[in-house]
């Protein structure tokens, strides 16, 4: 195993066979290694520091199903909010004057931000915080909504793709919802310009390593700026509320993986892994990860944002003393893939 790595870490892939293997694995010195590998690959191209991205979560109104969401739209018993352009940009401004120069605008698929809306606040942010990157991550759009947001300024769009296996996304999701119609958003966002970032869910139900094995393939050949992965956190409203959830071992392997694979990626500490373990996002950082999101929204509209059960939202100062107490320097800096 422990050769594998060392063959990951030179060659950037594996053959289908050697990632089983590796996925599979859970050989405790084997895991020191790649968690060292991965260090290295992330201190060689991005040094010591961890970039904060200021999340602003905007709306749970959402109009899919997803099998797994706590927002789904038949999930009668979601609490429903919804920020006025105002109050997004205030939120920004905030953010701002506390040093944050990345905006992260995250919500439901909700047909309330239309693209004349979104262009507004797109521009209003940009003229109040001159030198921040906005990101978007407002699920499938139209390419010329996509089109429309960059020339008002967005820098970056995530989209996680969830399953790259065609029968394991319709197990996920509703059957309007099309394996091909996600991928294409992932390249149209490409041809507009924008930094994409991709991912899926660790542990996710039904999920197989021959269907981690084809998410890793995917990545590799979208390529994204970044890619944000996280275990499978069960909600008590959704038809997978008795399902077992994703591990910290499986996730943590797989983003050492992933830093091996895709060298200058960014590549964030989600919010799930630190929700399933106090030490989930430290282990994280210390895997190659390299970002991490502080929810900024307001205090009165984080809780109803429940994706999943027990959603941690930590405030900043413990988000920093974790970053730091894993060895790493705080950024608050744009935070550019390097590519």
């Amino acid at each position: 195993m422990i050769e594998l790595v060392e063959k990951l870490h030179e060659n950037n892939n594996l053959t289908d066979k050697e990632l089983k293997q590796l996925i599979e694995t859970d050989d405790k010195n084997t895991a020191q290694i790649l968690r060292q590998r991965a260090d290295e690959t992330r201190r060689k191209y991005y040094g010591n520091k961890v970039f904060l991205r200021g999340l602003i979560e905007i709306s749970s109104f959402c109009r899919n199903d997803c099998l797994y969401c706590g927002i789904r739209c038949s999930n009668k018993s979601a609490e429903r909010f919804r920020l006025t352009e105002n109050k997004i940009i205030s939120c920004a401004e905030s953010g701002y004057k506390r040093g944050f120069r990345t905006f992260v605008l995250q919500g439901g698929e909700d047909d309330y931000y239309t693209d004349e809306r979104m262009c507004r606040i797109i521009t209003q942010i940009k003229e109040k915080c001159p030198d921040c990157a906005v990101t978007l991550s407002l699920g499938e759009r139209t390419p010329e909504s996509y089109r429309l947001m960059k020339r008002a300024g967005a820098d970056r769009y995530l989209l996680r793709h969830e399953a790259a296996d065609t029968e394991l996304y319709q197990k996920l999701h509703p059957p309007k919802m099309i394996l091909d119609k996600r991928i294409n958003c992932l390249y149209n966002l490409k041809v507009e310009g924008y930094q994409v970032g991709a991912g899926f869910m660790v542990g996710a139900p039904f999920q197989t390593v021959d269907n981690i094995i084809a998410d890793l393939r995917f990545l590799q050949n979208l390529n994204p700026h970044m890619v944000g992965i996280g275990p499978f956190v069960p909600h008590h409203a959704t038809p997978f509320s008795g399902c077992a959830g994703g591990t910290v071992g499986l996730t943590v392997r797989l983003l050492g993986i992933i830093r091996l694979m895709l060298s200058e990626v960014l590549l964030p500490a989600t919010t799930a892994l630190g929700t399933i373990s106090p030490d989930g996002r430290i282990l994280g950082l210390q895997t190659g990860c390299n970002v991490v999101m502080p929810n900024i929204s307001p205090d009165d509209s984080r809780d109803k944002y429940e994706l999943y059960n027990n959603k941690s939202t930590e405030e900043l100062s413990n988000i920093i003393a974790d970053i730091e107490r894993a060895g790493y320097e705080v950024s608050m800096e744009r935070g550019d893939c390097i590519r």
